[in-house]
């Protein structure tokens, strides 16, 4: 056997050899997947924990003003909540009264008129409306002009008197509580500001006396006195928008009772229907 060909039978047996050898050995990467333990799925996290918030009372409310407050403080407290219940009255049974009064101005008029006679159309109206009054009054006036005294003043001019006086009446009833509305209005604000100067004189003098002047002690206290002013506010609010809101109302009502009376004044001085 030549050189050559031993030389070539060597090669060729190193190359089966190596080829051989790489395809027994693996991969370096499948190796790493083959050896590599598969992760585990993380854990689910733990739920968040609740916070619990717990309620403060606070020591410096409107409670504490009451029991810690002396009797100048507790009757400030007092007077405002008798003008808050007094404002709110008024303006309810107000409203109440102006409302049945303008249904009345809606309806009776019409079928007064509509009547054969005075005293019949009075009749028709409904006991105690402002209409009925002024009626009744007027057809009086008309009926009974006697008396020394009476009769020096002519008939038209009795009957114009009475008629006006009937009309006054009306409007004064109208006007009766808006007087305590206005002064609430216009007082209430002053009241607790005075509750508040009080408040704060006190709060001074106790931190004087016991010389701490820290944030909690100062703050506190005038925070507190504080509260009369919002009272005095909150009263004197509703009372000045409810004064004006029935004196609107009551100038509706009054339009239709003037004109009314006007219409009955007339009707009494011709002698007719």
């Amino acid at each position: 056997m030549s050189l050559f060909t031993v030389l070539r039978t060597t090669i060729a047996a190193a190359l089966i050899a190596t080829v051989a050898l790489a395809a027994t050995v693996p991969t370096p990467a499948l190796a790493q997947g083959a050896s590599a333990p598969a992760a585990a799925a993380p854990a689910p996290a733990a739920p968040a924990a609740k916070v619990t918030e717990e309620a403060v009372e606070n020591p410096y409310g409107l409670k504490a003003l009451w029991n810690q407050g002396d009797w100048v403080a507790k009757g400030t407290l007092v007077i405002m909540v008798i003008m808050s219940m007094g404002s709110w009255y008024i303006i309810f049974t107000k409203l109440w009264e102006q409302k049945q009064m303008l249904r009345a101005a809606r309806e009776e008029p019409e079928a007064f008129w509509k009547s054969a006679t005075i005293k019949a159309g009075a009749e028709g109206l409904k006991e105690g409306s402002p209409f009925r009054y002024i009626a009744d009054q007027g057809i009086r006036a008309a009926d009974h002009h006697e008396g020394t005294m009476v009769e020096a003043i002519d008939k038209p001019t009795w009957i114009g008197m009475t008629v006006d006086r009937a009309v006054g009446s009306i409007q004064g009833r109208l006007q009766d509580g808006l007087a305590f509305l206005a002064t609430v209005g216009s007082t209430a604000p002053f009241v607790g500001l005075f509750g508040t100067v009080w408040g704060i004189y006190n709060a001074l003098v106790k931190i004087g006396i016991s010389g701490q002047a820290s944030i909690d002690k100062v703050a506190g206290p005038v925070g507190e006195a504080l509260i009369m002013t919002a009272i005095g506010l909150a009263v004197a609010v509703p009372a000045v928008m409810g004064y004006n809101w029935l004196i609107r109302r009551n100038k509706a009502v009054m339009d239709a009772t003037r004109a009314f009376a006007g219409d009955l004044h007339n009707v009494l001085l011709a002698g007719k229907r």
